[in-house]
């Protein structure tokens, strides 16, 4: 390989070759702002919820809006797993020891009177898992800072309240 086409490869970050001080840290780094969500929503909940939060807000910052949708997919299927399993009814979302995809954990979720979900979450849900799902399935979709400006308001009030239902939160 040529100087030249390492360098280029080290520029646009695909070699493995690049100076260590190149790279981003093995974890990742944090966001910039709260653009999406507020740190103080997910902060003392799961390490791993906090970290998909703050990715969420940085995929939004650099403008990586499919990437975006799907990692807020992914905070909300992890959110009903939480639900479920603090309430130890787990098995109501999962098929064969498995869970079940996230439009039949929607779809149980919404369900379970028990968990006495607000109208703006039953109606959020559906809306949410679709945007994860067009930007990660729809090869002729991208989604646009509009798209995921549009659900904010939806999304901080499932947050909210599956954290609350979930006992992670007080």
């Amino acid at each position: 390989m040529s100087i030249i086409s390492e360098a280029i490869e080290i520029a646009h970050g695909i070699s493995s070759n690049a100076p260590k001080e190149w790279l981003p840290p093995s974890e990742g780094t944090e966001s910039v702002g709260e653009a999406i969500i507020y740190k103080p929503l997910v902060k003392n909940t799961r390490g791993y919820i906090e970290k998909i939060a703050n990715q969420i807000n940085g995929t939004y910052e650099k403008g990586w809006y499919d990437a975006c949708a799907v990692m807020i997919r992914r905070l909300i299927e992890t959110l009903i797993i939480e639900v479920f399993e603090s309430k130890k009814a787990e098995e109501k979302i999962k098929s064969n020891d498995n869970y079940m995809y996230l439009r039949d954990m929607i779809r149980i979720t919404l369900a379970e009177s028990s968990l006495n979900l607000s109208r703006n979450t039953k109606s959020a849900l559906p809306r949410l898992k679709n945007i994860g799902d067009t930007s990660a399935h729809s090869r002729r979709y991208l989604a646009i800072r509009h798209d995921i400006d549009e659900i904010k308001p939806e999304l901080r009030i499932v947050i909210q309240e599956l954290l609350f239902i979930s006992n992670i939160k007080k």
